[in-house]
């Protein structure tokens, strides 16, 4: 996975959105060799086709976009192809309307439902507009569409506590910041943004991370940053929900300009970038 060059002096987790459970891509694609991670994820082909491959001794396929289930080993060649990549946390509301939905564990679209799709680009998706936009898949994959989440006004006011990367992160200390008791804030919490506060509160951390490293910050100070113990810590949580070590991000933001990938809301694309899919 290839993330944009931002522009010097966005501070990390600028403009951070408020529904995150996702990371999305857009640019060159590339030929990866068989992984797997914890996160759902679409490989959409902006004009023509994938490859995919599930297992060391599957056959190549070919399709418009596929959608692989969590810790599925997949292969995916995407070389000379422009494509759209996004990373679901499966435990999400959205994650969790998608997965019986693959059973298959590797699910191809068709022109129509990949078109569907396309008509977004990676900084809405990092916003509000995630909800209408995983809905949509949804749908294209055979489920209904879902009905919108109404978000409880002291959920909203800790939406905009947790952009601070200063905010607490404690359960007890979150709870008291809006006046609920820590079961009252998991439920509605929940209830509201559609994925529970600790996967919530991860997805944040990895986008402030990636942010981060991107800007040029060394890994290790990007882990403390977004409040990780150490880069290890960042590391192994990096490597399991999208396949790829943070170090990759470094060596592609090191590159110079002309790089796209993962948009961050106030983050300005510069070009293009191959992607790791």
């Amino acid at each position: 996975m290839h993330l944009p060059s931002p522009r010097s002096g966005i501070p990390a987790g600028a403009g951070l959105p408020l529904w995150p459970p996702l990371l999305a891509t857009r640019g060159p694609g590339a030929r990866t060799d068989l992984h797997a991670h914890h996160a759902i994820h679409l490989v959409a082909a902006v004009g023509g086709e994938v490859r995919v491959r599930s297992g060391r001794r599957a056959a190549w396929r070919s399709a418009p976009a596929v959608v692989t289930a969590p810790d599925t080993l997949h292969s995916i060649d995407a070389e000379g192809t422009e494509v759209l990549i996004v990373f679901l946390e499966p435990e999400s509301d959205a994650g969790v309307a998608l997965r019986p939905l693959l059973s298959q564990e590797t699910v191809f679209l068709e022109p129509a439902a990949r078109d569907s799709l396309l008509k977004v680009e990676p900084a809405q998706l990092l916003s509000s507009d995630s909800v209408q936009w995983t809905d949509r898949l949804v749908v294209a994959l055979g489920g209904r569409s879902r009905p919108p989440h109404r978000v409880h006004p002291k959920i909203r006011k800790l939406l905009r506590l947790l952009r601070d990367p200063d905010a607490p992160r404690s359960l007890e200390a979150l709870a008291g910041l809006v006046g609920l008791s820590p079961g009252r804030l998991m439920h509605v919490f929940t209830e509201s943004v559609g994925i529970p506060l600790r996967p919530y509160l991860a997805w944040l951390r990895f986008q402030r991370a990636a942010a981060a490293i991107v800007s040029g910050t060394p890994i290790g100070d990007a882990a403390h940053l977004a409040g990780f113990a150490d880069s290890s810590h960042l590391s192994r949580g990096f490597r399991r929900m999208f396949g790829t070590p943070p170090s990759a991000l470094r060596l592609r933001s090191a590159q110079p300009a002309g790089s796209s990938g993962l948009s961050t809301p106030s983050v300005e694309h510069g070009g293009n970038e191959t992607l790791l899919s």
